[in-house]
């Protein structure tokens, strides 16, 4: 099935859903997963705190924009204000188009249309909630090999013996040294050659189901972008256009770079929770988004990956300036004192923060309610 039929086919089943906001009976467990697709903007469980949005502790019976320390959008503010309290009815409503419940909100999720993965979601956060339903621990408590640790550790263990041993090692002698797999555990950059690639496969159909779960709530269902989250799709022969649109497909040179930055960096606010094979399939499909393969069951895996080459490869090449003679005459360069007239801004960027900041932004710029 191509794209551009499953874009119809998905528009016309939101044509077919109803706009139900009643809630139901929910199940946490499953609300968990329903969660993940909130985790990239909000926290929730023991220790949380705000990220783009409010950490979502004690959220049931909490009138809106009210969390302390979170800069709301005027719109929810005003919602609070003017009486919205959120219960089962009023999370469901805002849950499943929140733009349409809180006009003006800073809200960038489509919403949940499914009336039980709101119910499920609902459930779940209320197990968070004081008063609502028995609390549970987001967090799991440590480790009971490390709690006999800490119990039998000696008053004052935090602060070396007058005789412990120095280490020698490095150049400051602090710490210790890594492990070989603590090294191994940080040390997973890819290369271009597809030097660092762990075994695993992954397709773009399976790459769609992850994509729509921990992705498509900032980049949409496609890649096309929300709001001031990045598109991942298109751009193509912009380049030399005023606002380029920089994707895989119109800018990227390497595959490698692809592959990394979402093991490395995705989910937003969850990095490091995908397995080698979702990365593969996610990969695969941006892949199937940007045309650069155009078969719906096309497999991506460590054996093919070096086979794939992105369009502009070859307008990218190695930085020689300093072989230039532009430059080998000028010997050594400047550092001090090197413009006779005052500094003068003579241009601005035109745009900052392309991806959203924390809560804590000056304007707000960038959150969500």
């Amino acid at each position: 099935m191509s794209k551009f039929l499953r874009v119809a086919t998905a528009a016309t089943l939101a044509l077919l859903i109803p706009l139900a906001s009643a809630s139901a009976e929910g199940d946490a467990a499953k609300g968990e997963k329903v969660f993940k697709k909130c985790k990239a903007c909000h926290a929730v469980g023991e220790g949380a705190k705000n990220k783009v949005g409010p950490h979502l502790n004690d959220v049931v019976g909490r009138s809106a924009g009210t969390v302390e320390g979170f800069k709301y959008s005027a719109a929810m503010v005003a919602a609070g204000e003017g009486g919205v309290v959120w219960d089962e009815d009023s999370l469901s409503a805002y849950l499943e188009k929140p733009r349409d419940y809180i006009k003006g909100n800073r809200m960038s999720f489509a919403g949940l249309r499914k009336e039980d993965e709101r119910a499920d979601v609902i459930a779940y956060l209320e197990t968070f909630s004081e008063g609502s339903k028995p609390a549970a621990a987001a967090e799991p408590a440590d480790a009971p090999s490390q709690q006999a640790a800490a119990a039998s550790a000696p008053a004052g263990a935090s602060m070396p013996a007058a005789d412990t041993p120095q280490p020698t090692h490095g150049v400051f002698h602090l710490g210790r040294e890594a492990t070989a797999a603590e090294i191994a555990a940080w040390d997973i950059d890819i290369r271009p050659d597809g030097t660092g690639l762990p075994a695993g496969r992954g397709s773009v159909a399976e790459g769609e189901e992850v994509f729509a779960e921990v992705c498509a709530v900032c980049h949409g269902d496609f890649g096309e972008g929300r709001d001031r989250w990045p598109v991942l799709a298109g751009g193509q022969d912009t380049l030399t256009a005023e606002r380029p649109v920089k994707t895989i497909g119109s800018y990227w040179p390497y595959l490698s770079t692809v592959y990394d930055y979402v093991r490395r960096a995705m989910p937003f606010g969850d990095a490091r929770s995908l397995s080698d094979g979702e990365v593969y399939a996610i990969t695969a499909y941006l892949l199937y988004l940007n045309d650069v393969v155009t078969d719906d069951e096309f497999v991506l895996s460590n054996e093919n990956f070096s086979e794939i080459r992105l369009p502009n490869e070859d307008n990218f090449f190695m930085d020689d300036r300093g072989e230039e003679a532009h430059y080998l005459k000028k010997g050594e360069p400047c550092m001090t004192d090197c413009k006779p007239d005052p500094v003068e801004i003579t241009m601005r960027a035109r745009v900052l923060d392309v991806t959203p900041d924390a809560a804590d932004d000056e304007q707000g710029v960038g959150a969500v309610d």
